[in-house]
């Protein structure tokens, strides 16, 4: 990546002076209310921003990373990974800008005629159906999978995996809801797939994009020092691995 390039993702918060204090200050009070964690600093990252994007300190016991979670999101961003989403509410809140920056693309399904119409003769949903053809276009492989508000589209990309061999790089298992959404985040964590979730009911649109949002600042954070290691260090394809942190 060049430095341009480096640059345009660092400045991701388009703001005022005065914008990024304010942002900085909350960041501030968020980690002197939530105290001691036993997050790594780039899982920290992660969650803070959750926080940030939702007011609810009960993400901080919530929040479930797997341990290469990191290190494929941000191999995936750099490597130009398509980011699927279950939503349009999804790519409308992501950053365009930055993600084609490394030549990623946003896919959303949800309201394709085809689509559409394949959930009414199947007794499906439509969340379901987009996930399926994702998979029929190949664009889950290697993807980042960005689900904020259809279990059903987890619970699918579950079964794809396990039974249809996909392997997307990094799954984000955000949905909200009172059916089925705390049962595909548990179906999540334990296909061993590499991971984001937020345990129980919570979730929706906004957590998956600011769970987005903070892989690119980390994976500009890992341009910028290409000699770094650790938890945003670099990873090979993705495989299903046994543990969920």
């Amino acid at each position: 990546m060049s430095g341009d390039e480096v640059r345009a993702v660092n400045d991701m918060r388009q703001m005022t002076a005065l914008g990024r204090r304010i942002e900085d200050k909350s960041f501030a009070i968020i980690d002197e209310e939530v105290g001691a964690h036993g997050f790594p600093e780039a899982e920290w990252q992660v969650v803070r921003r959750v926080i940030h994007a939702t007011a609810d300190f009960e993400f901080s016991s919530l929040m479930r990373l797997h341990p290469e979670a990191i290190a494929r999101g941000i191999a995936a961003l750099r490597g130009g990974a398509p980011v699927l989403v279950d939503v349009k509410m999804i790519g409308v809140g992501l950053n365009e800008q930055r993600l084609a920056s490394y030549g990623c693309a946003i896919h959303c399904f949800i309201s394709d005629d085809d689509v559409i119409q394949a959930a009414s003769a199947a007794g499906s949903t439509r969340a379901i159906e987009s996930m399926r053809k994702a998979h029929r276009l190949g664009l889950l492989d290697g993807a980042i999978v960005a689900i904020g508000n259809a279990p059903t589209a987890l619970l699918e990309v579950v079964r794809l995996a396990r039974e249809e061999g996909a392997r997307p790089a990094l799954v984000i298992g955000v949905p909200v809801g009172f059916v089925s959404a705390a049962e595909s985040k548990e179906a999540l964590l334990e296909s061993g797939l590499p991971s984001i979730v937020a345990r129980g009911r919570k979730g929706g649109s906004p957590i998956a994009v600011a769970i987005v949002h903070a892989l690119l600042l980390l994976s500009s954070e890992s341009a910028a020092s290409p000699g770094s290691t650790g938890s945003a260090g670099s990873a090979g394809p993705a495989e299903p691995a046994k543990v969920a942190r």
